[in-house]
């Protein structure tokens, strides 16, 4: 049964927690061929929720990059602060951490996840756009990332995915995400 506002909706990204991030795209680059991948270092929350309480000070890196109509995204978390990743991924060890969804209905969306039950691990926002981890691991092997439309989101899922549009496979396999 699909649940109540996810229905149409669909897995946009895979996400793995990793401890060395521009290594862990290199091996990624070499193993899979897919490429390049865009970095964005150390995203600090200053504010946001873990399971109900404020917190603050979450720092951790991303890099991303398209395979298809799929996204991966590795993660590095920097700090000992409180969240989603570390839920299931302990400090030092690296694997699968989440799915997401990319939807324009956030509210219907989260509130069909929590209606059945499963927790918000992690509540924020970056931006104007907001974003959840659901902790759906017991039922499915990880967590669940709601992402909420935003247009400056999009146009960042866009680059992401022009890189990666005739890529030859070698020329700036890591690059910054944002123009320096």
């Amino acid at each position: 049964m699909i649940a109540p506002g996810v229905a149409g909706q669909h897995f946009m990204q895979v996400a793995f927690m990793v401890d060395d991030l521009e290594a862990a795209a290199m091996r990624w680059i070499e193993t899979t061929g897919i490429g390049p991948f865009l970095a964005v270092p150390h995203v600090v929350l200053e504010e946001y929720s873990y399971r109900g309480e404020r917190c603050s000070g979450l720092d951790f890196s991303v890099a991303l990059a398209q395979s298809g109509g799929v996204q991966i995204e590795l993660v590095q978390q920097h700090c000992d602060s409180p969240s989603a990743y570390r839920d299931t991924i302990a400090k030092g060890e690296q694997g699968f951490h989440h799915l997401a969804i990319y939807t324009p209905d956030y509210d219907a969306a989260r509130s069909s996840y929590v209606g059945k039950g499963f927790a918000s691990a992690v509540d924020g926002t970056f931006g104007n756009m907001r974003f959840a981890y659901i902790d759906t691991s017991a039922a499915i092997g990880c967590m669940v990332e709601l992402i909420e439309e935003d247009p400056d989101q999009t146009e960042f899922f866009k680059r992401i995915a022009a890189a990666a549009e005739g890529w030859d496979g070698r020329s700036d396999p890591f690059r910054p995400g944002f123009p320096e």
